[in-house]
């Protein structure tokens, strides 16, 4: 893979891109988007570069957003929360990053790296840790590969800042959520500190490529006035699952998530029958009114305005609207034992095994 840099214009694919690969989570794009292209007109475009550019023993590190995605459509970040964590892990470290890495490929989470590259001066790696959105800091690549979510610092919108050291990753998600939860449900953080050795054989790579080169497909289809459904199930070998319109809504926050339910009653080539997707602040699992699974965690589910085209997330979701929900087979890591352990169904509390896209019939 070689580089590429990003402009300010080119956030307007990649918040849409990152948006749809969220399959509901990673927060709103779009205040992401607004962030990271206010930074980038001021301090220049981003350079993307492929980890195999990365020194063995560089540093990287991943910025992002913790917290439930509803609580970002009110709290916005003032835009200095995850310079400042970044800036206090290197002082923890003792040593400068030589990149950034987007911990997820969804909504916020997909941006606010460009946002800091381009205030940092720092390139940002052309990969991710989930190749989707996931809930949890253990449920990533990384983690799989025995690289620690440690040292890592939380600082919210008030100043707070936090340093955690925790003996797994699993206790770093639990020691985080409590903080996030009293910093107002919302926090910025920059974790999973790691060489580049380590960025080569623990991510996913060429998200960051696809991330864009599918916001542009989009882009694409709706200036051509078509919904982008059709060509994103071409491009990424996905399936469309169902379209319908929400008609029962059941969503709150609880310990630092989005959780909740979402009914739809079936439109067009699927009137007549009825549907079901339940989140934590991603979608997780997708069931017809017969009790048929359509698809499950750790495969996407992914969802889209039936009439505009763009990526509907768990907090847009409404009484009324109508939504294409699309699904896409995960990274072949998450269908291995250890990653199913991490991203199953059964971590989530439900009484299904993962059954790969594939080999469900519609």
């Amino acid at each position: 893979m070689t580089s590429f840099s990003v402009t300010a214009d080119d956030m307007e694919a990649i918040a849409l891109g990152g948006a749809f690969l969220g399959t509901g989570g990673g927060g709103d794009p779009y205040i992401g988007k607004l962030m990271a292209k206010q930074v980038i007109a001021r301090h220049g475009p981003v350079k993307v570069i492929s980890a195999d550019d990365l020194a063995d023993d560089a540093l990287c590190i991943p910025v992002c957003m913790m917290g439930a995605p509803t609580v970002m459509v009110e709290k916005l970040p003032n835009g200095e929360e995850a310079r400042e964590a970044l800036s206090q892990l290197e002082t923890f470290l003792g040593r400068k990053a030589d990149a950034l890495l987007c911990i997820e490929a969804g909504g916020l989470n997909s941006t606010i790296p460009y946002a800091v590259a381009a205030a940092t001066g720092l390139p940002l790696v052309d990969g991710d840790g989930m190749g989707r959105a996931f809930p949890e800091l253990q449920m990533v690549t990384l983690t799989i590969h025995g690289i620690s979510a440690t040292p890592m610092v939380l600082a919210d919108d008030k100043g707070n800042s936090s340093v955690i050291n925790a003996i797994s990753n699993r206790w770093t998600e639990r020691l985080a959520r409590c903080q996030t939860v009293e910093m107002g449900g919302a926090a910025l953080v920059a974790l999973y500190p790691m060489s580049g050795a380590q960025v080569k054989r623990g991510i996913l790579h060429g998200s960051m490529s696809l991330i864009k080169e599918i916001g542009e497909t989009m882009a694409s289809e709706r200036r051509a006035n078509r919904n982008p459904a059709d060509a994103l199930v071409r491009r990424l070998d996905g399936k469309r699952l169902f379209t319908g319109r929400v008609v029962d809504i059941d969503r709150r926050t609880v310990g630092g998530f989005a959780r909740g339910r979402a009914e739809f009653k079936g439109m067009d080539e699927d009137e007549g029958r009825n549907f079901t997707v339940e989140f934590q602040n991603e979608f997780l699992i997708c069931r017809d009114d017969k009790d048929d699974l359509l698809a499950v965690t750790p495969d996407l589910i992914c969802a889209l305005d039936a009439d505009g085209g763009l990526p509907v997330t768990t907090e847009q979701l409404r009484y009324g609207l109508a939504v294409t929900i699309i699904g896409l087979s995960c990274d072949p890591q998450w269908a291995t034992p250890e990653g199913l352990e991490l991203v199953g169904p059964r971590y989530f509390g439900y009484e299904q095994d993962y059954v790969p896209l594939r080999e469900l019939s519609r």
